[in-house]
């Protein structure tokens, strides 16, 4: 699916939003939940490809920016515009969230103890990703 027809199809309402998305998705997604830890299909993906957004089709994450570190599938940097962060002060913490630029998706948060070149260690939901396969 290429991203114009991805966004071309992307729903508007939150009745389409939950007619495309499983109930789990949506909740992490839309309602800027988190799957519980070491649960996601993508912790330990290591083949080479591109990470994209599950409710639009953006490209968001390559793997060569990939890495092990929490619960969670680790990224040093996003693609160049693919992601917005906005402060999230929920829980009693001062984090940054992390949402596709495209279709405003809650993906996870990003932290400032990430390894170099960018320091940065964006964590990120795996159901809230897809993944094009290099190949």
């Amino acid at each position: 699916m290429s991203e114009k027809s991805a966004t071309s199809e992307m729903p508007k309402t939150d009745d389409e939003w939950r007619e495309r998305l499983s109930d789990e998705e949506y909740k992490v997604l839309r309602e800027q939940g988190t799957e519980p830890k070491y649960t996601g299909e993508f912790i330990d993906k290591d083949d080479p490809g591109t990470y994209t957004c599950k409710g639009c089709g953006q490209k968001l994450f390559t793997s060569d920016t990939k890495f092990t570190s929490s619960g969670w599938p680790s990224f040093y940097d996003a693609i160049e515009g693919a992601v917005e962060f906005e402060r999230d002060t929920s829980h009693g913490m001062v984090r940054t969230e992390v949402h596709c630029a495209n279709c405003g998706s809650h993906l996870g948060h990003v932290f400032d103890d990430g390894p170099n070149p960018t320091g940065k260690r964006f964590c990120i939901n795996s159901i809230c990703l897809t993944f094009e396969d290099e190949a």
